[in-house]
């Protein structure tokens, strides 16, 4: 991750390791925000937990397991706090194009989730993702390669907000995958904490009584007034042969790893949120299932740590 006069940096790409799946982005490197989408292949199911206390969402209650659609077309992950949901339009529009969609009479409707993470501090808070800007990240999940660093969603994106601005430092769009035989567990995150990155020393302080930079105020759902741009929020993708059920597990196992990556997490002023899909093709049992959580945890703490 590079941080250059303001403006965002690429730190390059790596290679998505399950077959299917396509990521693009859209970045505004003058204004310090942007989208990603991530494309999924036909058959793929999924499910989701928020735990952040301010979260921005779209379509996520589709994804709870008692919910009648199982497919996920596409995710969206956004800057721009609510008004960045609406790059979700563009997304769903160029499914529509594709003919891309859970099938009713009236032709398919795209099913499109979408997630926003609050950076309109970080540089022109009027610039935000569109319906436009959403079809052009959309545009760009043309291969399996993944733009990292400072781009898409994670253009704006600073961590370490919860004790003021002035102790935050710049997050990002990070990757990581973990892998167990023929079983594999990728996570994109976008990461725009209120907490710290945790290396241990900040628990460690303040579990010694020793810890001396608590906020100087509180304010409403935020443990520092300064402490606006917040929110975690990403997709976790796995081979497995995963129902919506086992898709929940992942989801919770994910918040493990944010959990692990970042102290403190899951803040009334965070909107963390994660979304764990499953492509299919490699079987699980159960015991596979408890695997996939560990895989899951471990992936999403490295790509959060990668991130920033």
């Amino acid at each position: 991750m590079c941080w250059s006069q303001g403006r965002a940096t690429s730190v390059g790409g790596v290679k998505f390791p399950i077959d299917g799946v396509r990521v693009g982005h859209w970045t505004d490197e003058a204004a310090a925000t942007g989208c990603t989408v991530v494309l999924f292949p036909e058959g793929t199911v999924a499910s989701g937990e928020v735990r952040g206390g301010a979260p921005a969402t779209r379509e996520f209650d589709l994804l709870a397991p008692e919910r009648s659609v199982s497919r996920l077309d596409a995710v969206v992950i956004s800057g721009g706090s609510v008004f960045g949901l609406a790059a979700s339009d563009g997304v769903v529009a160029h499914l529509e194009e594709q003919g891309v969609g859970f099938p009713t009479p009236a032709g398919p409707v795209p099913i499109v989730v979408g997630m926003s993470l609050f950076d309109l501090m970080a540089g022109d808070g009027a610039v935000r993702p569109g319906a436009a800007e959403g079809r052009l990240a959309a545009d760009a999940a043309a291969s399996d390669t993944v733009e990292v660093g400072r781009v898409g969603a994670g253009a704006g994106a600073t961590v370490g907000t919860w004790r003021g601005r002035d102790h935050s430092v710049p997050g990002g769009f990070g990757f990581a995958s973990a892998r167990r035989g023929d079983m594999v567990v990728a996570a994109a995150m976008a990461v725009n904490a209120a907490g710290d990155i945790d290396d241990g020393s900040v628990p460690q302080s303040v579990a010694d009584g020793m810890f001396d930079s608590w906020p100087d105020r509180t304010g409403v759902g935020s443990l520092a007034d300064g402490g606006r741009d917040n929110t975690t929020i990403g997709v976790v993708v796995t081979n497995g042969g995963v129902d919506k059920a086992g898709c929940l597990l992942l989801a919770q196992s994910a918040h493990d790893g944010l959990a692990r990556a970042i102290f403190p997490a899951h803040t009334r002023s965070d909107g963390d949120a994660v979304v764990a899909a499953a492509t299919g093709g490699v079987p699980v049992g159960g015991a596979e299932l408890d695997i996939l959580r560990v895989l899951t945890v471990a992936a999403v703490e490295r790509a959060i740590r990668n991130a920033c």
